[in-house]
């Protein structure tokens, strides 16, 4: 099957995402939680010990580089998960989102090898995580504490873990009602016009998202962040791209 990017971007819009039971799986079926786990951009915890990986730069962190290994990533089998919800129909998804501007990855690489990252979909100041993968040691951690800081920066005020885990839940995360979240995620599509029909896809994810994610993916900004950012004047208008300036972002109150 296909799934329109059009009507899931609708999707997202009202609070409802694809999922499949395997990776083989013919079919895709709409989830709508009646709980949501969402990561407060202001409430991102960082270890001590994940503060100092990510300031020593163990790790090599860019954005968009290589968006389809991400999700080819997130849908192997691993010792831990035999299986997983990324069926090849949900696959050719997001890689055509991402193609027209609407999915965006985090990558981690050890080395030139990716072992970890993330991938979702933007849409106006909503980032509505979908997987999240590790194949070494906070790699994972690593990616979304990259995601968060970059959200801050770029002015998002929604970041959807969509259901929680004891991982997200140690990072931060929060469980709000299905009511609260519709009601946050109504104020950050606030002038995202999907009822316009299909000229929306031409369009892309924003400013927004060209402000979190340009700098990492190796694209030059022009423009200042915008008046939303918490960022203090020392951050250069690329906002944080290194692993103390991530750090610094993280520790900071809004």
């Amino acid at each position: 099957m296909t799934i329109d990017p059009l009507v899931l971007l609708q999707a997202y819009a009202i609070g409802v995402f694809p999922m499949s039971d395997d990776r083989e799986a013919e079919e895709v079926y709409w989830i709508e939680p009646k709980r949501r786990a969402i990561m407060p951009l202001d409430g991102f915890h960082i270890s001590h010990s994940l503060a100092k990986t990510i300031r020593r730069e163990r790790f090599r962190v860019t954005a968009n580089r290589d968006f389809a290994g991400i999700v080819r990533l997130c849908a192997e089998a691993a010792p831990d998960r035999p299986s997983t919800w990324i069926n090849h129909p949900i696959e050719r998804a997001y890689r055509h989102l991402h193609e027209i501007g609407f999915a965006h990855s985090v990558e981690v690489w050890e080395g030139e090898e990716l072992v970890g990252g993330l991938y979702g979909v933007a849409l106006g100041r909503a980032f509505f995580g979908e997987s999240m993968v590790s194949r070494r040691a906070d790699a994972s951690k690593v990616a979304l504490a990259w995601l968060t800081a970059r959200m801050r920066f770029g002015g998002f005020t929604l970041l959807d873990c969509q259901f929680m885990t004891d991982h997200l839940r140690s990072l931060g995360a929060i469980e709000i009602s299905q009511r609260d979240y519709l009601q946050s995620l109504a104020g950050a599509l606030d002038g995202v016009a999907l009822g316009a029909g299909r000229g929306v896809l031409a369009t892309g994810s924003g400013v927004w998202a060209e402000l979190a994610f340009s700098p990492l993916a190796g694209d030059a900004l022009a423009r200042a962040p915008s008046d939303t950012s918490p960022l203090s004047p020392s951050f250069t208008v690329s906002g944080p791209v290194s692993g103390h300036d991530i750090v610094q972002l993280l520790t900071q109150t809004s």
